[in-house]
């Protein structure tokens, strides 16, 4: 096995590439759980903003307009499983995986005319001064736009959460939608309005992986990506700084399994191709033998305003 054949600098680059869908899905999750929702759909919303972002840019030839596409598709498809949980009541996990089975077949569905198809795939941004640093220039500052919006949302999502009225109002409600709806405050207009923005993201995350990651369209390509997402939600104990730690971590994970693989590494290929997810539920295990710290009190409860 020749380790010399891995690229430190390279490694990290495909890093921030590989994690950058799972943690634009990972924070609108986030956000979403803040509420007080589990939203089990993060995977039928970005392989849906996946196949809308490709269709988009491929007959137009601008993939920024696929991402904006994806997010705004991805979030109105969110809405079905906001009407059905906050509205109609039905219950939040069988209607989360009902809408990620919805959204894999409606995937197949619509993308089955674009299979193989190549898209156009965003420029990478040439940072001045600082892209031309040995090593750290490659490493960090020769991305897409799409790579530092991610981090840029992380930052954005927490200062939300943290300093914001709007933000407090959020986490009220994800703690106590009884106390919150009594001190006047519109639990399921906030619930509805975290449910779209993290079907928007997810949107991104998914449109991420048809236009950039593997810039094609392949039937089921998110592979799993909405599940790690999960994962990482509850991994980082839903904080924002955190959901961006976990998921470079996966990220680094899958990257490293890549390399290992081409380095002619003895283990199993099988193994090396598992790794991610198994770490995933080895981590999911840890956590629940600890409990739910840090879990909004609401989350998966039912509203009911006569309550």
């Amino acid at each position: 096995m020749d380790f010399s054949s891995i690229n430190p600098a390279l490694l990290i680059a495909s890093l921030m590439v590989s994690a950058t869908p799972i943690l634009l899905a990972a924070i609108g999750e986030a956000v979403a759980e803040k509420s007080g929702v589990l939203n089990l759909g993060v995977e039928g919303m970005m392989i849906v903003g996946a196949v809308v972002g490709f269709i988009i840019a491929v007959n137009t030839k601008a993939p920024l307009l696929g991402f904006i596409c994806a997010a705004i598709v991805s979030g109105i498809f969110s809405m079905i499983f906001g009407i059905l949980t906050q509205y109609l009541k039905s219950n939040q996990v069988a209607t989360g995986l009902g809408l990620t089975l919805v959204g894999l077949g409606l995937s197949a569905l619509l993308g089955r005319p674009y299979e193989g198809m190549k898209s156009p795939t965003l420029r990478a941004l040439d940072v001045p001064f600082l892209g031309d640093i040995p090593v750290l220039g490659k490493m960090l500052f020769s991305h897409d736009l799409m790579i530092y919006f991610s981090v840029f949302l992380v930052a954005i999502v927490w200062w939300f959460l943290k300093f914001t009225h709007a933000g407090m109002v959020l986490r009220a409600v994800g703690e106590n939608h009884d106390a919150a709806h009594a001190l006047g405050y519109k639990v399921v207009r906030v619930r509805m309005l975290a449910i779209m923005f993290g079907g928007a993201t997810s949107g991104l995350g998914g449109a991420y992986i048809s236009l950039a990651r593997v810039p094609q369209w392949t039937e089921g390509m998110t592979a799993g990506a909405g599940w790690i997402a999960l994962a990482i939600v509850v991994f980082a104990s839903w904080r924002p700084w955190r959901v961006l730690f976990g998921a470079y971590i996966f990220g680094g994970v899958t990257v490293l399994q890549l390399n290992l693989q081409a380095a002619g590494a003895s283990i199993p290929v099988e193994y090396l191709s598992m790794s991610p997810y198994l770490i995933t539920i080895i981590v999911l295990v840890i956590i629940s033998s600890r409990g739910n710290q840090g879990a909004p009190a609401s989350l998966g409860r039912p509203f009911h305003a006569s309550s």
